[in-house]
């Protein structure tokens, strides 16, 4: 049985703005510059491959009764929501197992977007996460507590929650991707300054690209995807498995095919309660053995993407914007 939620070290701390008074918000998030693809250095990936292939499992934790957010409710209906708690619960229980099995049959690793209260509640899930070489990132304490309107100082107790979360199990916390996807416009900023190196928060490109969080720090955005993520493919577009399957294999044959030029980045998100159900969980593994039949495919973690991509291109890129844009980048 899992341990009660255990309270948040969030506190009732008033909102704040250091970086971006309201004055001098831009009309963007003014954390990257335009960059067209035509003219962009190339990137190369270990082994001269195309595309750099992962997967991430989101292995969230929902409260049963989460606290109020006046942005956003994490259920569809009135709370307590026996349907939706229990669905989410799925992934614990079932799901969780089956994708673990087919992804350690053909030998690839997940990079786990981890509700951190997963290592409280079901250690036992993140040791075998650990054993099979996989990366822990944080998605935060909880896919039911948000960072819309959150103080900063709230903010970084989640990161520090985090790092401590995660840093039991042995791992360094390198990477991010905020609950429900819900940053604040200082989200960013925070992680760099807590030494984590990429964020998954941004769907703007095919390839990492350095993310403007000050003079003092170097952070890189590796590619998430909200649009090969199966709950969006299942439940917001209503796909049947097998257009699933065929967007699957579109969306990767034709990184395949630029990658030859430029070297792309595919993610796959995946949420066990929905890819793990017994008539989604065939398609996974046939469009896995579609990856695996080709040869110039290199399989990383996120965190093993960002640090090559810092170590070899980031300057390089940086360089290139300079260029662009002048003093900008």
């Amino acid at each position: 049985m899992p341990a009660p939620d255990s309270p948040s070290p969030i506190a009732g701390h008033p909102t704040e703005s250091a970086y971006l008074p309201p004055g001098a918000r831009p009309v963007d998030t003014g954390d990257y510059p335009y960059a067209p693809m035509r003219g962009r250095p190339r990137l190369r990936w270990p082994g001269d491959a195309r595309v750099a292939f992962w997967i991430a499992p989101n292995v969230e934790h929902y409260e049963w009764q989460p606290p109020v957010n006046p942005n956003r409710t994490p259920y569809p209906r009135t709370t307590p929501d026996v349907l939706n708690y229990s669905w989410r619960d799925y992934t614990h229980r079932v799901g969780f197992r089956r994708i673990v099995e087919e992804m350690a049959k053909r030998d690839i690793r997940g990079s786990v977007s981890l509700s951190v209260s997963v290592c409280d509640h079901f250690p036992d899930e993140v040791r075998q996460m650990c054993d099979l070489g996989w990366e822990l990132f944080s998605h935060g304490l909880y896919n039911t507590r948000y960072f819309y309107g959150m103080s900063l100082e709230d903010q970084r107790a989640v990161i520090r929650a985090s790092q401590e979360a995660i840093g039991r199990f042995g791992q360094r916390l390198d990477g991010w991707l905020t609950p429900a996807i819900t940053p604040s416009l200082e989200t960013q900023r925070l992680l760099a300054e807590a030494g984590l190196r990429y964020t998954l928060d941004y769907f703007h490109d095919d390839q990492p690209m350095p993310l403007d969080v000050g003079p003092d720090h170097r952070f890189v955005t590796v590619p998430y995807s909200i649009e090969m993520n199966d709950i969006p493919l299942a439940h917001w577009n209503n796909m049947a498995v097998d257009e699933m399957l065929t967007t699957l294999k579109a969306q990767f044959d034709r990184l395949y095919a630029e990658g030859a030029e430029n070297g792309r980045v595919m993610c796959f998100a995946i949420h066990p309660f929905v890819l793990g159900q017994p008539h989604r969980i065939d398609a996974f593994a046939e469009f896995l053995d579609h990856v695996k039949s080709h040869d110039q495919v290199w399989y990383p973690t996120a965190r093993e993407i960002a640090a090559h991509y810092e170590a070899t291109h980031y300057d390089t890129m940086t360089d290139w914007l300079g260029q662009l844009h002048g003093d900008r980048a």
